[in-house]
């Protein structure tokens, strides 16, 4: 008997997809062993050629497109019922998604719908005698967890930069399959009736970034050289509650307890004491290096690498190296 696709749900903004849904991709041909991977697009409009062309860089075969009737996949109600429709029309062996706040949503959401279950915030997924299993990290990273998905159909959202994107070995032009969708009438019951978008930085997203550098209280406000560091390493900015407070960076660029989670493979904490509301918040980052004046700051203690001394001197030398780096 055929076995099904591995089915992930990609994510994509103005018409290309999202690195994270690479990785996911990735992750997807891993678990399916042989077996063909498939893509969710939702939108209605469709990949375009382009974003074909990714898809079949990562191994996607085929790519379905639920039909909508113009209502938009933002509701999570109207999502849910577009990717059960295409389940139901591929018997997938399991769903993979990003582990977005919507991708979370999402999981959930399918979950209850196709009566199985779900783990959120996976860093890795693989096939164990028992069933699919994710492994993910809990209470604040003090512990590695392994969840096995016993119910009929495994959905895992997987957080972004948990996997290195690699393409396939081969590439293909998958095909684009329409589905039919009879959204129920709570897919219909909500209605959008005003959306503004966020301008957009150009700038990596805090929570996808594979290198983040955060700014303390210890930079006094100034955040030219960390910016100038997260720039030179392709990585985001971030801030520690007590810069935030004190409205020298957005609350949005917060990490910790009351702002996002990061799990990048690098993190460079600048001026960052390392206070437990802050350390929630990125102790399930592959590499910590730690600046500090205080040899005593509890960052140290999670620290691969740290450097005693001020951010004003230590980074511009940093910056300075990896510029020389980089040119040679």
């Amino acid at each position: 008997m055929t076995q099904g696709p591995v089915l992930v749900v990609v994510d994509h903004h103005e018409g290309a997809l999202t690195p994270p849904s690479t990785e996911v991709l990735t992750a997807a041909r891993a678990l399916a062993a042989g077996a063909a991977v498939a893509a969710v697009w939702l939108g209605e409009e469709g990949p375009g050629e382009a974003a074909r062309e990714v898809l079949g860089r990562f191994g996607v075969s085929t790519v379905h497109v639920p039909e909508l009737g113009g209502l938009p996949p933002q509701l999570t109600a109207v999502a849910t019922e577009a990717v059960a429709a295409v389940v139901a029309a591929t018997s997938p062996q399991a769903v993979l998604l990003v582990s977005t706040y919507a991708g979370k949503e999402l999981a959930a959401g399918l979950a209850i719908t196709v009566g199985t279950g779900a783990v959120v915030d996976a860093d890795r997924v693989e096939r164990r005698a028992e069933g699919v299993a994710a492994g993910k990290t809990v209470l604040g990273a003090s512990w590695e967890t392994v969840c096995a998905v016993t119910g009929p159909l495994p959905v895992v959202a997987l957080r972004p930069a948990a996997v290195d994107a690699e393409p396939a070995p081969a590439a293909g032009e998958p095909a684009v399959v329409r589905v039919p969708v009879e959204l129920t009438g709570r897919a219909r019951a909500v209605s959008v009736v005003e959306r503004t978008e966020h301008p957009t930085t150009g700038q990596v997203p805090l929570t996808d970034a594979q290198t983040v550098v955060v700014g303390g209280r210890g930079t006094g406000g100034d955040f030219t050289a960390v910016e100038e560091l997260a720039e030179l390493l392709g990585g985001a900015v971030g801030a520690t509650r007590d810069v935030t407070d004190e409205g020298w960076r957005e609350h949005s660029a917060q990490v910790g307890q009351t702002g996002v989670t990061v799990a990048p493979r690098l993190y460079i904490g600048v001026g960052v004491s390392g206070a437990v509301h802050h350390t929630v918040g990125m102790r399930a980052a592959q590499t910590v290096v730690a600046v500090n004046t205080d040899p005593e700051a509890p960052i140290f203690e999670l620290a691969d690498f740290g450097v005693v001394g001020a951010a004003e001197d230590v980074l511009p030398q940093a910056i300075e190296t990896i510029r020389t780096h980089q040119r040679t």
